[in-house]
């Protein structure tokens, strides 16, 4: 916490206006239920997956429909800007940040990201980059020890791009989403990443078409994102951590997002679906099944604080937890290999190159 308060008085603080949202009832975060495909416009929809908030465990339940003719997955409702503040609040930044740090792959590493840069240098030099949905700025901390001439921006909607630029991590910080910054953005970059961010964002195309914008000629896009043809995917159902409910909104094929790009006036060079690999699937979704049937610790989105005995019983059921989390840890590590091939892995990266056009 950023002052004195304890973690239990900061509950305590924040439960009634919780409690106030709560009693209105969790539909109103929803947007209408759309018939059709935000991706291709098809009708034909099926639904891929059910669940709850196993992030957080705040009220509310959420659907993932995919379309049957382009394979692109997306929330169905979507929640609305409420709705996303709602279910965003203390998980990045707060009382939840702790906790999010600790869920298997969810930042990254200082290697992973000085990896990604690595990446990016085998196609150009970048005197200046942008990074979007930067959080608190680990990918251009990281990435200027590979990087050290270049210039690292950053761009977020959330409280930590302000630590970003307080801390040096990077140069300048944006605040907002990359589609509404591009007037002051335009032309100022030749490489920017989007590192598992379209899947937060409510038009994953709008963004597309800023970073195109704001990319100069010749300049280079970085994408990470999820895979949704993952094998785990389907596996582990609910369980996949990569669903990430309620933020993630949309699931993107990597043939749609390479069709999309070409559309937009990118050639991609670089399709990766190995590097982009993090294996922590089965530790991650024992994790989130183990917490799912313990008690919680205390969270102003309860009515009540946890009881002594349920505190104890929470305890008891987290050490006993620990031999299972190592072997599903080992095994995710044993399989990665396998793993890691296309079409298996969890995520891909795609690099693409901005053509020059003149009418643009």
């Amino acid at each position: 916490m950023s002052d004195c308060r304890t973690t239990a008085q900061v509950v305590a603080e924040r439960r009634p206006a919780y409690l106030s949202e709560l009693a209105q009832g969790t539909e109103r975060f929803h947007e209408p239920r759309r018939p059709d495909c935000p991706w291709c416009g098809s009708t034909q929809l099926r639904t891929r997956l059910r669940t709850t908030d196993l992030l957080q465990h705040k009220p509310g339940s959420f659907t993932v429909d995919q379309c049957r003719a382009c394979a692109h997955s997306f929330q169905n409702p979507r929640l609305t800007p409420e709705g996303l503040d709602f279910y965003y609040r203390d998980f990045y930044d707060g009382l939840r940040a702790e906790h999010v740090r600790r869920v298997p792959g969810a930042r990254g590493d200082t290697a992973r990201h000085r990896e990604r840069a690595r990446a990016v240098a085998r196609y150009i030099e970048p005197e200046s980059w942008l990074d979007v949905g930067t959080g608190r700025g680990e990918f251009p901390a990281a990435a200027r020890e590979e990087l050290p001439y270049t210039a690292f921006d950053g761009a977020d909607v959330g409280a930590g791009i302000a630590e970003a630029r307080r801390e040096g991590r990077v140069d300048e910080a944006h605040e907002g989403r990359l589609a509404d910054l591009v007037p002051r953005l335009a032309g100022r970059y030749d490489a920017l990443s989007m590192l598992h961010h379209l899947e937060h964002t409510p038009d994953p195309r709008a963004e597309l078409r800023a970073a195109r914008r704001v990319l100069r000629p010749g300049g280079h896009l970085l994408l990470e994102l999820p895979d949704p043809e993952c094998r785990y995917a389907h596996l582990l159902g609910r369980w996949w951590v990569s669903y990430f409910q309620p933020q993630h909104l949309h699931f993107i094929p990597l043939a749609n997002l390479r069709a999309e790009l070409a559309a937009l006036g990118f050639t991609v060079v670089g399709v990766d679906r190995r590097a982009a690999h993090v294996p922590r699937d089965l530790t991650a979704a024992c994790a989130l099944f183990l917490e799912r049937w313990s008690p919680r610790a205390d969270e102003p989105w309860r009515t009540s604080a946890p009881t002594e005995v349920q505190r104890r019983v929470r305890s008891v059921l987290t050490r006993a937890s620990v031999p299972a989390l190592l072997s599903a840890r080992v095994a995710d590590r044993a399989l990665a290999p396998l793993i890691s091939r296309s079409p298996y892995a969890n995520a891909y990266r795609v690099i693409a190159r901005r053509n020059s056009d003149p009418s643009s």
